[in-house]
């Protein structure tokens, strides 16, 4: 393929990648009423965003921790002018009178508690990646938002990357000839906490927090922010940050789940430290090309560095490899020369939140970007591929039925035991 048609393919696809976050009018061009459940760091970077997008007011915030609470309403009264009510527990949240929908931005073990609760208020929902810790407790929520029949997106932000949209159409458009191989990875250093055991801040009902997961000791190495490398709360790095490339993946190759997970991986760096693998390699089994998942926290990481984030798509033509903000084209043929495109991973999250603002105000569930049952198509794709790392055991996947295959032991790590007076859904 000649470099100016590949240049010229991917600017005009380019040209309309920014948004002008325009907001349809509502009944009396009100702003919409919305209560954050959740807001310490990440539940404000999605609250920040909407306020920028515009058309939304946050009324009412809930936290565990007094410091998140006071920090959040204090900032907030800064961004929109008016201080939101305040509540320890979601409940009370949900019982606020006059709110049109809820950010979620807690971790993942409380998604599908407070996810439910808010579906049987009615209340269109927001919530963060990855849809929930277990694989039951993503159907439950399927169930309950079908149910309410409400406008949910979930947080997969990345669905609004133009590197990822340019990529699915210069390979639906035959760029690469058919794509027998997928390869994924993100290498990082994580920065890691003090994993001393010791009392939690004053500020921190560490009994709600822990909710109906298993109550560990106390140490900031799996509380706020490192959470997702801790098994019992975040279930490791493939599950947190590598499902972003996993449902990429699925959207530009328009697949459903695989069939087959086979993974191997374990901690040989971090010892003592992190409780999910330090190192991973991950086989899943899509229907039209394998992918292949791979991270280590440790080390150089990739030797070519540009790809220590990111997708590769080998094409009997050519291979592509998409990252957040570039697209390089790596033709066949001894004489091939690279292409690069940049593509500015600009305003993915304000863009994401805009699509659920419109889609709320509209009520037009049809234009949602991620919806609980694609959502859980990615997270279930990423929690079996941990329970074969867990079992050491080769997974089959039903897709019909939603089950395992033949394989007792790691059908049991489906749902997870809740804890004391907490019920599973």
């Amino acid at each position: 393929m000649e470099r100016r048609n590949f240049i010229k393919k991917a600017t005009l696809a380019s040209a309309g990648i920014a948004s002008t976050f325009y907001v349809p009018a509502f009944p009396s061009d009100r702003k919409l009423k919305i209560g954050l459940i959740g807001a310490g760091w990440y539940g404000m970077v999605i609250t920040k965003a909407a306020l920028k997008v515009g058309g939304v007011e946050i009324i009412a915030v809930c936290d565990v921790d007094t410091d998140h609470l006071k920090n959040s309403a204090d900032e907030l009264v800064q961004l929109q002018g008016s201080r939101p009510q305040t509540f320890k527990y979601y409940q009370d949240l949900l019982d606020v009178k006059g709110l049109d929908a809820v950010f979620i931005g807690t971790p993942p073990h409380w998604h599908a508690l407070q996810f439910i609760a808010a579906c049987e208020k009615g209340l269109d929902i927001y919530c963060e990646k990855p849809l929930a810790y277990d694989i039951q407790e993503g159907l439950a929520m399927v169930r309950a938002s079908q149910k309410a029949g409400n406008i949910v997106q979930i947080g997969f932000q990345r669905r609004q990357s133009g590197a990822f949209k340019k990529v699915k159409e210069l390979i639906a458009d035959g760029t690469i000839g058919n794509v027998h191989q997928i390869a994924a990875q993100i290498n990082y250093i994580p920065g890691l906490q003090d994993t001393t055991i010791q009392a939690p801040p004053a500020s921190l009902d560490w009994e709600e927090w822990c909710g109906p997961a298993p109550k560990l000791e106390y140490r900031p190495s799996i509380a706020h922010k490192a959470w997702r490398l801790e098994k019992e709360y975040g279930n490791g790095h493939l599950v947190d940050w590598g499902i972003h490339l996993i449902d990429g993946i699925r959207l530009i190759m328009g697949e459903t789940m695989p069939t087959e997970f086979y993974t191997r991986g374990g901690i040989f760096e971090l010892n003592d430290q992190i409780t999910t693998p330090d190192t991973l390699t991950a086989n899943m089994a899509f229907r039209k090309a394998p992918v292949v998942w791979q991270h280590r926290l440790w080390g150089a990481g990739d030797p070519n560095k540009e790809f220590n984030n990111g997708v590769l798509f080998h094409g009997e033509k050519a291979s592509l490899f998409a990252g957040d903000s570039k697209i390089i084209l790596y033709p066949g043929g001894k004489d091939g020369k690279a292409e690069e495109l940049s593509v500015p991973a600009v305003s993915m999250q304000e863009n994401h939140l805009e699509n659920f603002i419109v889609a709320v105000r509209t009520k037009d569930k049809s234009i949602i970007s991620s919806t609980p049952e694609d959502a859980f198509q990615s997270t279930a794709t990423v929690q079996l591929a941990m329970i074969s790392h867990y079992t050491g055991s080769l997974v089959k996947w039903d897709s019909v039925k939603n089950e395992i295959v033949d394989n007792k032991q790691a059908s049991a790590l489906m749902k997870r035991d809740y804890r004391g007076k907490y019920k599973h859904p």
